[in-house]
């Protein structure tokens, strides 16, 4: 199987407004072979626009592919954001790699969609087959919860046919919703074992829906920082996975980012997405520095 290491900036973007040097990080990416660049949705956060910022990637690069992990559907209407994502497909001759979910459980979050946060499950499961529909038929006729369209037509047609759509999550409802809906499996806050333990629920969910997932298509976000963990990322992994030791979740240094990828790689999670949980000084060193230590995982 292929392994893929790409980079994520989060929701942090690149310091506070979150886009300074963003040119530059682009052009190392593609410059050092890092097969995508992922980006974060948070309104309320310094992170760019991921829809705008995978545009800016796509004028500047031939080769990086370019991701959302994840951008937010419910709240978002379907037409318009599956024009949005089929234009940038389209202009990056089909590098688009959309990861999409139903936002952060924060109230200012929901309040920026628009949206109930008991309401963001039944519009996600209604949006995400309309996007495929959108993309693919010239012609779409449906009647939903939240939805009506008649005749309903969407152009142009990304390149990609059909486009993968990533799902994240690791609760049991979102993995029957990554087997039922997703092309493929990105979670994050997650480790070798319980991607291994939990893989089989997202395939069973599946089968129940007649899909089957791609083989190559099971992947993981994973933070790494440079010296230990702040008090502030030892209380959100606490939050996130309580009882669970940060060190299993998140190494500390190149050497064990590296080590953690290859546990990873063993249980056949192939398409790895780095994420720096610190302030990076030097975004050009650090990534000369991953292209040494992680990229001669891919193959």
């Amino acid at each position: 199987m292929k392994v893929r290491i790409a980079f994520s900036l989060g929701t942090a973007g690149m310091g506070q407004d979150g886009t300074q040097g963003f040119a530059q990080l682009v052009d190392d990416l593609e410059r050092l072979g890092f097969d995508s660049l992922w980006l974060s949705e948070r309104i309320t956060g310094p992170a760019p626009d991921p829809i705008s910022a995978m545009a800016f990637a796509a004028g500047r690069t031939t080769k990086l592919k370019f991701g959302t992990s994840v951008l937010v559907v419910p709240g978002r209407n379907p037409m318009i954001l599956a024009k949005e994502l089929a234009t940038v497909d389209r202009l990056s001759n089909g590098r688009l790699l959309p990861a999409v979910g139903l936002g952060a459980p924060d109230p200012m979050e929901h309040q920026a969609f628009g949206v109930r946060r008991e309401d963001r499950a039944s519009l996600f499961d209604e949006v995400l087959p309309l996007l495929r529909r959108f993309w693919t038929e010239d012609s779409v006729a449906h009647e939903g919860e939240h939805y009506r369209y008649e005749a309903a037509t969407v152009l142009p047609k990304p390149i990609q046919q059909p486009i993968d759509v990533w799902l994240g999550g690791n609760a049991p409802s979102e993995l029957r919703r990554v087997g039922r809906l997703g092309d493929g499996w990105l979670p994050s806050f997650v480790t070798p074992d319980d991607v291994a333990e939990k893989r089989p629920l997202v395939e069973e969910a599946a089968a129940k829906a007649g899909r089957e997932m791609d083989p190559e298509h099971w992947g993981a976000l994973i933070l790494y920082t440079d010296n230990g963990l702040n008090d502030r990322l030892a209380r959100v992994i606490e939050a996130r996975r309580p009882g669970l030791d940060p060190a299993e979740l998140v190494p500390s240094g190149h050497d064990a980012l590296r080590a953690q990828c290859e546990k990873f790689i063993e249980k056949g999670f192939t398409k790895l997405v780095v994420l720096p949980a610190f302030a990076v000084p030097d975004y050009t060193a650090e990534l000369e520095r991953l292209a040494e230590t992680v990229l001669p995982l891919t193959t």
